[in-house]
């Protein structure tokens, strides 16, 4: 199983940026996947995730701001933020789990990408 992660660059307060994780070694219609975010000095924290069916959750912090979807023929989730504020800044991962549903704890998740980096500057 490989996830490559991408889309991350630096932004200002306000604007967008759509992430996208193309997985390989696995169909997405079996697994569910995760957004992790990493802040410097920081835990890794949940973002949202999509469960096998297609349900999402996402986190309170992302509410109204993040829209999370998938492209099964092309086997890629993409995270859609907008209004983007400088708390968004971190490294953003996914992750895969096989869990049936949406999951918020990282220790459910059993690969994981190599990570992108988003900035937002104030």
């Amino acid at each position: 199983v490989q996830l490559q992660a991408s889309g991350g660059g630096l932004v200002q307060t306000g604007g967008s940026l759509r992430l996208s994780c193309a997985a390989s070694g696995l169909t997405l219609r079996r697994y569910t996947m995760g957004w992790f975010r990493q802040a410097p000095g920081k835990e890794r924290e949940f973002v949202a995730s999509i469960s096998w069916s297609g349900y999402t959750d996402d986190a309170d912090s992302g509410k109204g701001r993040i829209t999370l979807f998938r492209d099964i023929a092309e086997n890629t989730v993409y995270l859609q933020m907008h209004s983007l504020k400088p708390e968004d800044t971190g490294v953003y991962y996914c992750a895969t789990s096989r869990i049936r549903s949406t999951s918020r704890l990282a220790d459910e998740y059993d690969y994981w990408g190599q990570g992108t980096l988003v900035t937002v500057s104030s």
